[in-house]
């Protein structure tokens, strides 16, 4: 299962919320390993006992075959009403878990701002509520129960009285103790009965989970090409998008329409637009996360026809929100051990991280706790200048960090990758305006693409309205800022 999850479409876990899966691994896997093995070996010894108690009855007074008969006969009846039901609830029951989990998941993630919102006593109602939903469903599944035992231990007294009765009517001149044995084993068998035939019920139940974690062994894998990409591609880092579109949903509407893009090797891309206009959508197209049509090149070969593995190992990224492992710093940093400890120490330095970590050795707790949301996102970019890869993206990567470590990690990508490709889907202008291109996204279009001093001449322009929405003081400093690098661009003695 867990294999399964881990080669799933990027789909899956949009359609899927965390409880839910946690409820597999978890509660599921708990019913299988612990409940499941006790109530089935519990059935069985019952049932075994129960048949050697039904053949002594039989032995010692054959007419009670007939009652007998009639007893298995109510009883496979009982079952049969109760165990549909019974399963439905079952499968009901570990649906209604879920958003409890999830629930929880969510509120411990988000503490912070529960807090800072003061709103306590809303998401505690919240969960009240889900867990008052769980709790119904489960409520009718023991209700359901008892009422199943109820009835079973009905028949499993008027067989009793049968035993009894016939060895007066039937058996006057009989032993004693065969009449004493008969009735005392019959006896036994009423509560027995009830809860062995429970415990087999329980065990159909449970097998529910069984049910559910089978689904998730038996998922659609990720489609991906076995062709691998020679072993020093990409040289340059040169993105061409042919009439690209990406749909989350293979059946559903694209999110990019027909995307024509030439990135330069080297060049600094900025992607800007507002929420939901496409920029992550670019990242995850470059990735190929979801559906895409249409060709993405790298260096002249088509992403689409290599696998994703060699692809996404050949492609940098700082997230918004780092992720970092509860491993070592030398873990965090080359997970594959592919680099020499004095390389690792060196990209420490470049990103001035080598004085606050003692070794490489030092434990990163889970999510890195230990490190501030700044540091966090510097041993990402240690990480992306370790792997010294053409083609580096950073997906808002500084739009939760401080003004200071803001301008750390733009010196320092400035510096290290001068002649890599870099993609900043921005969140902040100003971390973009010295860009040698900006994208502008609308709706999943390219509305423009060009020098950002070249825009910001146009009145026009998308990219010219959001520089001034900044205020009079903020867009002039930043059209200061791209007129600048325009002058570096067509100056001859530029680097460019």
């Amino acid at each position: 299962m867990f294999y399964s999850i881990l080669h799933a479409p990027m789909r899956f876990f949009d359609l899927n919320p965390s409880g839910r899966i946690l409820n597999r691994f978890s509660k599921d896997m708990g019913a299988i390993d612990e409940i499941m093995p006790r109530v089935m070996m519990e059935a069985i010894q019952i049932i075994l006992v129960m048949l050697g108690i039904l053949a002594v009855i039989v032995i010692v007074n054959p007419p009670m075959i007939f009652a007998l008969s009639c007893a298995i006969v109510l009883f496979a009846l009982i079952i049969k009403l109760y165990l549909r039901p019974s399963q439905d609830l079952k499968r009901l029951e570990g649906i209604c878990r879920s958003p409890v989990f999830s629930h929880l998941t969510a509120t411990i993630n988000g503490l912070a701002t529960i807090r800072a919102r003061n709103i306590q006593n809303k998401l505690a109602n919240e969960f009240d509520h889900l867990q008052d939903v769980h709790s119904a469903v489960w409520q009718l599944a023991m209700t359901s129960n008892t009422a199943c035992g109820l009835w079973m231990d009905c028949i499993s007294t008027a067989f009793v009285a049968s035993v009894t009765f016939s060895f007066i009517i039937f058996y006057e001149n009989t032993f004693s103790g065969n009449v004493g044995l008969a009735i005392s084993q019959a006896l036994i068998l009423t509560g027995m009965v009830q809860y062995g035939i429970r415990q087999a019920t329980e065990t159909m139940q449970q097998m529910t989970s069984v049910e559910r974690i089978l689904q998730y062994t038996d998922l659609e894998p990720e489609q991906s090409p076995d062709e691998k990409p020679p072993s020093d591609w990409p040289r340059t880092g040169k993105i061409k998008m042919h009439n690209m579109s990406l749909r989350y949903d293979p059946q559903g509407p694209p999110i990019l329409k027909n995307l024509r893009l030439e990135i330069e090797s080297g060049f600094k891309v900025g992607v800007v637009g507002r929420t939901g206009a496409g920029k992550s959508s670019l990242i995850g197209a470059l990735f190929r996360l979801a559906h895409v049509d249409g060709i993405i090149e790298i260096d002249n070969i088509n992403t689409g026809t290599i696998a994703l593995s060699s692809l996404r190992e050949k492609i940098s990224i700082i997230p918004q929100d780092p992720v970092l492992f509860s491993h070592t710093v030398r873990y965090n940093l080359d997970p594959f051990g592919h680099y020499t400890d004095d390389a690792m120490w060196r990209s420490l330095e470049d990103v001035e991280l080598k004085s606050m970590i003692e070794s490489l050795d030092y434990f990163v707790t889970e999510g890195g706790t230990n490190f501030s949301q700044g540091q966090r996102q510097l041993i990402c970019l240690a990480r992306a200048i370790l792997r010294n890869n053409k083609v580096l993206v950073l997906d808002e990567a500084t739009a939760n960090v401080d003004p200071q470590t803001d301008a750390l990690i733009q010196k320092t990508i400035r510096e290290k990758f001068k002649q890599f490709t870099v993609i900043t889907v921005a969140h902040r202008l100003h971390t973009i305006m010295d860009s040698d291109r900006v994208l502008v996204m609308d709706a999943g279009i390219a509305k423009e693409y060009d020098i950002p001093h070249n825009l910001l001449q146009n009145e026009e322009s998308i990219f010219r309205g959001m520089v001034d929405a900044t205020g009079p003081q903020e867009s002039e400093q930043l059209k200061k800022v791209a007129a600048q690098k325009f002058s570096e661009i067509i100056s001859p003695s530029s680097s460019k």
